[in-house]
């Protein structure tokens, strides 16, 4: 059996998430500069909407997070990615605008309990919560884990990929569609990276010698480097995926 708790209630996991669900993400991830302004208050407001995934025999398993926003159903009304969503949310709050939406932002499960049905679980767990707390549209901004293999290729191509069964061939869109997901729209700027040189270079264990476009690991696009401006900036695709 498993459980979905809110972060408040299990503190004693909270060291062990920052290690676990940290390695599951390259570390170019966090420096959205887009997102420092609406950080702290993110935490402040919506607290509530972060979970751990807990066995019955209490070991931590995962965990999620996300934001409740205002939007009206349509593509354009979309936020940009997952910096916009995350602006939107807090400003809407501030504003007091009722919401009707929750945005699945991250997912993570541990690297050692993979593969056995617990992102379903934890996806599944939250998403009856948000529609049990009057939140009718669940939508998330999701990050494509195969598209690291196709650096080149444009997201509103890839997200349409499938295989010989009809299901996205992208593992992570998969998953989110075996739970009764639909594709809505890409998200070819839901997140901008940038950083000096060698910030890059420390991030990725990367040299980049010359001005120029290259591929980095776990990129899901190509990064740009500027060595006269000595500056860095990779534009990170997502895919916005509805929730029945």
């Amino acid at each position: 059996m498993y459980e979905l708790i809110p972060v408040a209630d299990g503190p004693q996991y909270d060291e062990e998430a920052e290690q676990r669900f940290v390695e599951e993400w390259p570390e170019f991830i966090f420096h959205d500069e887009g997102v420092a302004p609406y950080r702290e208050r993110r935490v402040q407001y919506f607290s509530d909407w972060e979970f751990y995934l807990v066995s019955s025999d209490e070991r931590l398993i995962g965990g999620c997070w996300g934001v409740p926003i205002a939007w009206d159903g349509t593509v354009g009304d979309l936020p940009g990615g997952f910096t916009d969503t995350l602006a939107r949310s807090v400003t809407s709050y501030e504003q007091d605008v009722v919401p009707n939406t929750f945005v699945l932002m991250a997912a993570a499960v541990r690297s050692d309990e993979q593969g056995q049905g617990h992102a379903g679980r934890v996806i599944t767990a939250v998403r009856e919560r948000a529609i049990a707390r009057g939140l009718e549209q669940v939508i998330a901004p999701v990050r494509p884990t195969l598209k690291s293999s196709y650096p080149l290729t444009p997201i509103e191509t890839f997200m349409y990929w499938t295989r010989e069964d009809g299901l996205p061939l992208d593992p992570w869109l998969r998953t989110h569609v075996r739970l009764g997901a639909t594709l809505l729209a890409p998200a070819p700027a839901s997140q901008t990276m940038t950083g000096a040189v060698a910030d890059w270079e420390k991030w990725t264990k990367m040299p980049f010698p010359s001005t120029g476009i290259y591929t980095i690991p776990a990129g899901l696009t190509t990064l740009t480097i500027d060595r006269e401006a000595d500056l860095g900036t990779y534009v990170e695709p997502n895919v916005w995926m509805r929730h029945a």
